[in-house]
């Protein structure tokens, strides 16, 4: 058992975090991802802390139920953070359903071959663009930072800081909802500018049509919004890479 916890033991605490961390992070949960490639980064990422931040375990004092009970913090923890991050990444699917509903397209929805769930094509279209926009800006980078942060917060053997992790989890669901109303701001300034107008038709034009005439009028403002807020992704990827990198900051 001594051999075991001095060997074994510290290398599994590190994959317990990093693994659950990565079975909930966006990009690395997608469906289309292989498992054996999600495993394999999950591993390599793991040696790689193994030898910048080593952990190390007290052979005398740790037994078989102490070590599963430290596992078991590591996979919470690792949890929590994995989820905290896909929060936040999920700030432009939900600012682009956001746009597609307010374009009519609520009953459009087509299976994401990604994440094999129900979603608007003008969410997928963003979330495509963001996920370009975010690998270029080496946005991938931030997942380490955030697993090295973690060990500073939350330390090996610290126990689970309920309180903190909550708090954190808060934070990131508070500025999803937030990004998306961002995001998706320009076109609902524009669609109630678009509302005003179709009530003054209603009134002046009584027998026009009102609700038929919306419907192109709707798309077509809102591929035009959605064109003119595209070029903005890259400076919501910066704001949201910002946001992620203070997300652990004690």
């Amino acid at each position: 058992m001594d051999l075991w916890i001095a060997v074994f033991l510290p290398f599994a605490l590190l994959l317990g975090r990093i693994g659950a961390f990565f079975s909930v992070l966006p990009l690395f949960n997608w469906s289309l991802l292989p498992v054996r490639v999600r495993v394999s980064l999950a591993v390599l990422t793991t040696i790689f802390f193994a030898v910048v931040r080593p952990v190390h375990i007290d052979a005398a004092q740790v037994g078989w139920v102490e070590a599963a009970m430290l596992l078991t913090q590591e996979v919470l923890h690792g949890l929590a953070l994995g989820l905290a991050a896909s929060l936040i990444f999920l700030a432009v699917q939900q600012g682009g359903a956001i746009m597609g509903m307010q374009m009519g397209l609520g009953d459009a929805g087509i299976i994401d071959p990604v994440t094999s769930e129900p979603s608007l094509p003008v969410g997928m279209f963003f979330e495509t663009a963001f996920v370009l926009l975010f690998l270029a800006a080496d946005g991938h980078h931030l997942f380490l930072m955030l697993i090295s942060k973690s060990y500073d917060v939350f330390p090996v053997g610290s126990g689970l800081n309920t309180a903190a992790v909550a708090g954190a989890l808060v934070q990131a669901g508070s500025a999803m909802l937030l990004l998306a109303l961002k995001l998706a701001a320009p076109l609902l300034a524009a669609f109630l500018v678009l509302a005003v107008v179709l009530a003054i038709l209603a009134r002046v034009l009584p027998e026009m049509n009102i609700l038929l005439t919306s419907f192109p009028l709707r798309v077509g403002l809102g591929l035009f919004m959605a064109a003119i807020i595209i070029p903005s992704l890259d400076y919501f990827t910066g704001e949201i890479a910002d946001w992620m990198s203070k997300l652990l900051a004690s």
